[in-house]
Order: structure tokens, then C-alpha cells, then sequence
């Protein structure tokens, strides 16, 4: 018999999934997640919180994400762990409005800490409602887990995304809101214990979207991809696949050589210690596997406090597994070991008293919008027609920008862009057809189409959509002036939001050189300018297949997405065509 090797054959096909429409999974899931739980969580518009009577004074710890890896991070809401989760569309960060939301619905006088993976997307999302609550006298902070080594070098840890160590810090930031700490005091031991936790992880095969027929990456028959991205990123490199033993040696050695800083002089080194099982790979293989970290500690001298093994932050069906460790101090030590009740994670004996409370539901953008001008609301009429064939547009590229995306990333985009742009046509729709102005319509569209895409892009269009509503209001039909100076003033807004450069691979690559276009236009007709700037978009989409990507989630894969446009540049410069061709249509007419 031969040596004893961890994961499943790939068999070539994705696995199914359990579902009706797979646009409603999350709501579903999500409904049948709190009637599964009622007396430990409710739901709300945006995500779940706790359904326990609340302690006054108490600080409020708030994580969230995309949806797709349960328990993580709904399942770790009650007693000892999270107050609230904010829950996006499967492997999409949550908008703004869903995290303000769940905040508001959580917290009780004592400030929130969020915390949360280092994703664009999220990063955007969450910063935006922490500024909303801050100036609603909400005190509020932020702690983002840079768990994996993989992702960054020890240079740039700041640059890491989150993965299966997120749980330590959740762990740690609950117990201490429950003891009494003050929100400095809870954002400090979370800094701490992210800074003190690595994580590394491998992969068997990919993982598949809920409708979707294709996994999101593929790892050929009898290997193994290192340094997986859990929203279904590739690995970074593939190798065969080791016995348990050889690949616990390896994952132990790479993080024992991150070793943070602080701790390299302490005396006697305690380790928390997670095997997180990411779907596919079964609990057996789980313990066989932690057996050998395990007995290559102990020979080390090493300390292992309270272990996890099992499926704590998933993949859908992703076969594959990571190794986390945390550098345990007196006090991190202490809050790991607290007891909690959650329903996907329970440690210790704890007594839990529901509130009884039955679902929340706090509409997200209810209706607020001026009654537009009789002009204002011609020209609302010719936003909703573009919306729509923008939507229809992005539909029937989907894949295409899917494909793209899944080169260095996580294969959402496609999804994402469609999602988001049927909510807001439909919205927008609805705003027109009892009056709204342009401005409020567009307005109205921003807020769908960021609910519903959520993620980087959903972000960004609700910021575009926006900025050129607020711009060009209810008031009056929009000049040719005031046009170009709506998108010169969102593309500002963009930057200064999302931070990317020219040159960075991204969307920016595109948004910049058309508003600078458009500014600088002497046409003198709408469409011309538009006409000549959608040129200069549609080249400056082509020329990112040249860039490496800088930021992001792809950044990690940089050299696979070489010779491959980026998708968001990609998706604007369709937008952009969408418009230029409405505009040359509508003038023949």
C-alpha cells in the first residue's frame, strides 16, 4: 500500500450545487440559515446579528464578506464570537448600505469594530459605512486580516489578504467586547492577533459558483496549486501532491519562517493552531493531517493552545486545506481560550438568552428622489433606455469578462457587472415612471447597482452613477458642459476612493483617459465628443492586456493575467460604446 496522500482526483467536472435560482441563493441561504437559528441570530436587511439581549456600553464587533464561505462568516455570529455579519453575493464584498446597516442593528452604545479580509472590494465597501457612522457619532474602527503569506512578501504585509485566520482575530475582538474593553482597547488586541497570525494554504481543484457549470480554476490530475485565494483565485504554483506528512513539514517550515518580529524573543513559544478544511477534503484527512503538524511541534517544543480542525472559513467545494498559526501573548492567549456559542463554532460551556426577537428588516435605499423638471424627466427617460441596453450589453458578456477575470482573479466579475446592472434598470425604471429627474434616477441606479453587484465594481458604478447624478440634478435637461463635467467629477471620486493609478491594471486605466478626452474635447456636439472619447477608450482597454496588475486580487497572479485585458477596463469600455452608439443613433433619427 502506497503512502497516504490527502485530496480527491479531479474528475474534469464541476460538482452540483443545491439551488433554485441562482440569483435568490444567498437570500435563500441565508433565510434558511436564520430559521435554522432562531434563537442565536436574526436576520436583517444586509446580514444576521445576534438574537441575545444586548449589554449597554458593549462594543459591537462586526465582521462580513462575500458569501460562500460558511461558517465564516455567519455562522460565527453569538455569544463570545461576532455581534454581526454583513453578507454579500457569493464571493462579493457587501455594499456600503448592507454594512451600515448591520451596524446600526448591532451595536449598542460601545463603538463597532470591523473587521474583515483585505479585499478591494471590501476595503471600499466598509471604509465608506465606517465614515457614514462616524458621522453619526457611531465611534467606529477597522481591523483587516492579512493572514496569508502567500500573497505578499514579509515586506509588504500590509498588502495580504485574509483568509482562515480571520477567525482568530474575530475570536479574540468578541471575547474582549465581552469582557468590558473599550473599543481602543478591542481594535488593539484585534491588531495584535491579525499581527501575530499567518496562514498558508494548498489546493486539490477548484470551486464552482452557485450556477455556474464551470469550477473557477482547475489544478491538473495528481497535483497540488500552493497559495490559493479562498474566492476561488488560482494557486500560485503547482506541484505534486505530497504525502501528509511531507506536506505538514513544508506548510509548518513557511510559517515558522514568518515568524513575526515581536515575538521572535519570547521565552516559550504558544501557538493557536487552525487546519481549516476549505470543502473538499474530509474531516479524516483533516485529523491525519493535523496529526503530523501536530508531532513536528511537539519535537520543536512548541505549545499548541486549543486547536481547530475542521471546515472553518470554506470554499464551496474547493478541496484543499491551510494551516494557520497565531503567536499566542498572555492576554491573546486568555481571549482565545473564552468560551463562545455561535452556531458553526462552539468552544467551552456557555449559557446563551435569546432576545426572542423575530427578523429586522431595515429597507436598504428606500425611495428618496425630487420630483424632476419637465425637461429633467425627458432626460430621465433617455437614462433609463441607456441603463437598459447597458444591462443587456453586459449580460451578453458576461463570460467573457467571467473568463477574464478568472485569468489572475476570482471569475465574479461577469456575474457582478450583470447583477448589478439589471438592478439598476429596473430601478432606475421605477424612478422615472413616478417622476424622478435625471439626477435622481441616476442616483437611484447607483444604489441598486452597488447593492445588488457589490464587490470592486459594484463599488465603482455606484460611485459613477452618483457623482453624475448629483452633478447634473433634477432641475434642468443637462447641457453638453455639464455632461463632461459630471464624469470629470466622478472619475475624481473614483481615484480618490479606490486609489488606483494609471498603469495599475484596473479600470482607472480607462476612466482616466476618457474623462481627460471628453475634458479636453473640441467638439462641439455631445456626440462627436463622445464619439472621439470612446475611441481612446476602447485603445486604452486594449493596451491594459500590456500592464501588470498592482492592486487587487489578481495582483498576486500578475504574470498570468500578462497578455489579457483587465475586465473592469474591459466592462467600462463597453459602457462606454453602449453610449456612443445611442447617441449616434438617436441623432440619426
Amino acid at each position: 500500500m502506497g503512502p497516504l496522500k490527502i485530496g480527491p482526483l479531479q474528475i474534469g467536472i464541476a460538482l452540483p450545487h443545491v439551488l433554485n435560482d441562482p440569483e435568490e441563493f444567498v437570500e435563500e441561504a441565508t433565510q434558511g440559515y436564520a430559521a435554522a437559528h432562531p434563537h442565536l441570530i436574526r436576520q436583517v436587511q444586509g446580514g444576521v446579528v445576534r438574537n441575545l439581549k444586548k449589554n449597554p456600553g458593549e462594543v459591537a464587533v462586526i465582521i462580513g464578506g462575500g458569501s460562500g464561505h460558511y461558517p465564516t462568516f455567519a455562522g460565527v455570529v453569538g455569544s463570545g464570537l461576532a455581534h454581526g455579519a454583513v453578507i454579500g453575493n457569493v464571493f462579493s464584498s457587501p455594499s456600503s448600505q448592507r454594512v451600515l446597516n448591520v451596524c446600526k442593528e448591532a451595536e449598542s452604545g460601545g463603538g463597532v469594530l470591523l473587521s474583515y479580509g483585505n479585499y478591494a472590494g471590501d476595503v471600499m465597501n466598509f471604509n465608506l459605512a465606517q465614515e457614514q457612522l462616524i458621522r453619526e457619532g457611531i465611534p467606529c474602527k477597522t481591523v483587516l486580516i492579512t493572514d496569508d503569506i502567500m500573497s505578499a512578501s514579509k515586506d509588504e504585509t500590509f498588502k495580504r489578504r485574509g483568509i482562515a485566520g480571520a477567525l482568530v482575530v474575530f475570536k479574540v475582538s468578541g471575547a474582549a467586547a465581552e469582557a468590558g474593553y473599550s473599543l481602543d482597547e478591542v481594535f488593539r488586541v484585534a491588531t495584535e492577533s491579525n499581527a501575530r497570525t499567518r496562514t498558508v494554504g494548498v489546493a486539490y481543484s477548484g470551486c464552482t459558483v452557485p450556477g455556474k457549470i464551470e469550477p473557477l480554476f482547475t489544478v491538473p490530475q495528481g497535483k497540488m496549486a500552493l497559495g490559493l485565494g479562498i474566492h476561488g483565485e488560482p494557486g500560485l504554483s503547482e506541484s505534486e501532491i505530497p504525502t501528509s506528512r511531507e506536506l505538514a513539514a513544508d506548510l509548518v517550515d513557511r510559517l515558522l519562517e514568518e515568524t513575526p518580529p515581536s515575538c521572535a524573543g519570547e521565552s516559550h513559544t504558544r501557538l493557536a493552531v487552525l487546519v481549516n478544511g476549505l470543502g473538499g477534503v474530509k474531516y479524516e484527512e483533516l485529523f491525519v493531517f493535523y496529526n503530523d503538524v501536530s508531532k513536528i511541534l511537539k519535537e520543536k517544543n512548541i505549545e499548541i493552545v486549543e486547536p481547530e480542525v475542521g471546515e472553518l472559513v470554506t470554499s464551496f467545494e474547493m478541496a484543499g486545506l491551510s494551516l494557520t498559526f497565531t503567536w499566542l501573548n498572555d492576554e491573546l492567549n486568555s481571549l482565545w481560550r473564552t468560551p463562545s456559542y455561535t452556531p458553526g463554532y462552539k468552544k467551552g460551556n456557555i449559557s446563551v438568552t435569546s432576545a426572542e426577537n423575530s427578523s429586522s428588516f431595515t429597507e436598504i435605499g428606500e425611495e428618496n428622489f425630487l420630483q424632476g423638471s419637465a425637461d429633467s424627466q425627458k432626460c430621465a427617460q433617455v437614462i433609463v433606455e441607456i441603463i437598459r441596453r447597458i444591462a443587456s450589453s453586459t449580460e451578453e458578456h458576461s463570460d467573457e469578462y467571467g473568463r477574464l477575470d478568472s485569468i489572475a482573479g476570482d471569475g465574479d466579475h461577469g456575474i457582478g457587472m450583470a447583477r448589478g446592472a439589471r438592478s439598476a434598470a429596473s430601478a432606475a425604471r421605477d424612478c422615472a415612471q413616478k417622476g424622478g429627474g435625471a439626477g435622481s434616477t441616476l442616483i437611484t441606479a447607483a444604489d441598486a447597482w452597488s447593492d445588488d453587484a457589490g464587490g470592486t465594481s459594484g463599488f465603482i458604478w455606484g460611485i459613477i452613477l452618483r457623482e453624475i447624478g448629483r452633478e447634473i440634478g433634477d432641475e434642468t435637461q443637462p447641457d453638453f458642459k455639464k455632461i463632461i463635467d459630471a464624469v470629470v467629477r466622478a472619475t475624481s471620486v473614483v481615484t480618490d476612493f479606490g486609489k488606483a493609478k494609471l498603469g495599475d491594471k484596473t479600470l482607472v486605466d480607462v476612466l482616466v483617459p476618457f474623462a481627460e478626452s471628453l475634458k479636453s474635447t473640441t467638439s462641439t456636439t455631445l456626440v462627436e465628443a463622445w464619439k472621439a472619447s470612446n475611441n481612446v477608450a476602447q485603445a486604452a482597454a486594449r493596451s491594459t492586456a500590456d500592464l501588470l496588475p498592482k492592486i487587487g486580487r489578481a495582483r498576486p497572479h500578475a504574470e498570468k493575467s500578462l497578455g489579457h485585458q483587465d475586465p473592469g477596463a474591459s466592462s467600462l469600455a463597453m459602457i462606454i460604446e453602449v453610449v456612443s452608439d445611442y447617441l449616434e443613433t438617436s441623432e440619426n433619427e
